[in-house]
């Protein structure tokens, strides 16, 4: 007989909900402000969620689409943002801007759900916590 280990709950409400959803920032249909560094250097949105950087992303593009950007919401950029010290802007293929740190395209997690939360951190070997230190 096989005995699976069954996931959290939570864990499983929060893909199931993510793969059913668009991605966060086009449900609110605003861009984020610029992200900021706490006293370690890693990058948080305006609410102080986590922001994470992917692997396979080219440097100023992003090749999270779709199914990975419902989990992996882009951190979208307003049209008037500037890069600014590390922080800089990638373009998305529906032409959209994404803030990105040194050329890395940065992203939320849905599992993360309080503030400083970083339950996305080498998930899968290919997500990292953003820093502002390459």
């Amino acid at each position: 007989m096989t005995h699976y280990r069954a996931l959290p709950a939570w864990a499983l409400a929060a893909a199931l909900a993510a793969l059913a959803a668009p991605p966060v920032q086009a449900q609110a249909g605003a861009a984020l402000a610029a992200p900021t560094a706490d006293a370690r250097g890693v990058l948080h949105d305006a609410g102080g969620m986590t922001l994470y950087t992917y692997d396979p992303d080219a440097a100023g593009r992003s090749v999270c689409d779709g199914p990975c950007a419902r989990i992996w919401p882009p951190a979208l950029a307003p049209a008037d943002a500037r890069a600014a010290g590390a922080l800089d802007l990638a373009v998305r293929d529906d032409g959209s801007r994404q803030w990105a740190v040194h050329g890395r395209p940065l992203y939320g997690y849905v599992a993360d759900v309080t503030p400083g939360q970083a339950s996305g951190d080498g998930v899968n070997g290919n997500w990292h916590v953003a820093r502002t230190t390459p």
